[in-house]
């Protein structure tokens, strides 16, 4: 069968097809580069996460018995509560470390949202641009 153009519908269904395998290959390469980016991101973020709980560990298993020590001397006017207000501030500067280098990391994987934004808004164009196509085709 022909149609208006002089071309056959299987002309038609061959280009249709080649054009589907480019279309969807340029979509997968978009997606795969856009994520390829989005995982950079991750990437640099995690170092700062890992810092952030080594550091944690680090001072805790480390500086843990000089601090104490040195805070209960300093409190030794309350007797046997010194050791516990030193407990209790050497946890508190803790926490507050911790907790700034968590937010830190966790502020820069926000920064950059995981979603392929580019290649989806890409796709709600060509599902317009189709939409559009097959209306005028028919």
């Amino acid at each position: 069968m022909i149609n208006g153009n002089g071309r056959t519908v299987a002309d038609l269904v061959t280009e249709i097809r080649e054009e589907l395998k480019e279309f969807v290959a340029t979509r997968v390469s978009m997606l795969r580069s856009e994520m390829s980016e989005k995982l950079t991101t991750v990437k640099r973020a995690l170092p700062v996460m890992g810092v952030g709980i080594v550091l944690l560990l680090t001072a805790w298993l480390a500086f843990n018995g000089f601090l104490v020590c040195g805070i209960a001397i300093a409190f030794a006017g309350y007797g046997p509560w010194a050791w516990v207000i030193s407990f209790l501030i050497v946890a508190f500067a803790y926490c507050l470390i911790g907790a700034i280098a968590l937010m830190g990391a966790i502020n820069r994987l926000k920064e950059k949202s995981m979603k392929p934004e580019r290649t989806m808004r890409v796709l709600q164009q060509d599902r317009l641009w189709l939409q559009t196509e097959a209306k005028t085709q028919l």
